[in-house]
């Protein structure tokens, strides 16, 4: 699966994970595009639709791509612990770069297949 965070390319690390294969289901269909907000201070949030959830109270950091609530998709640009089942994390970019890229205004998100 390809993400793309406003056009741009990002290199993702995806779990094995029931969540990330009923996503990989659904952008067979067509690929899926989100606007995210930012939300307090550490992370961009959109809603995905409805996905299988396996939450566990984990401690995120920057570049992790998590579900929330079996309908929201979680971008972090700073840490944070909550409920969450991973789905993912964004991989080669420094704590400044996933600010610079996440932290500042809301976002485009593109997931599909290629």
């Amino acid at each position: 699966m390809k993400l793309f965070i406003n056009n741009s390319p990002q290199q993702v690390e995806w779990e094995h994970n029931e969540s990330v294969e009923a996503l990989r289901q659904r952008i067979k269909e067509k690929p899926i595009t989100i606007q995210m907000r930012k939300y307090g201070t550490f992370e961009q949030v959109g809603t995905i639709g409805n996905l299988p959830a396996e939450d566990h109270y984990i401690s995120t950091l920057p570049g992790d791509i998590v579900l929330y609530n079996h309908n929201q998709i979680v971008i972090f640009y700073d840490e944070h612990a909550y409920h969450y089942t991973r789905l993912g994390r964004i991989i080669g970019k420094s704590k400044e770069e996933f600010y610079q890229l996440l932290g500042k205004e809301d976002i485009l998100l593109t997931i599909y297949i290629n």
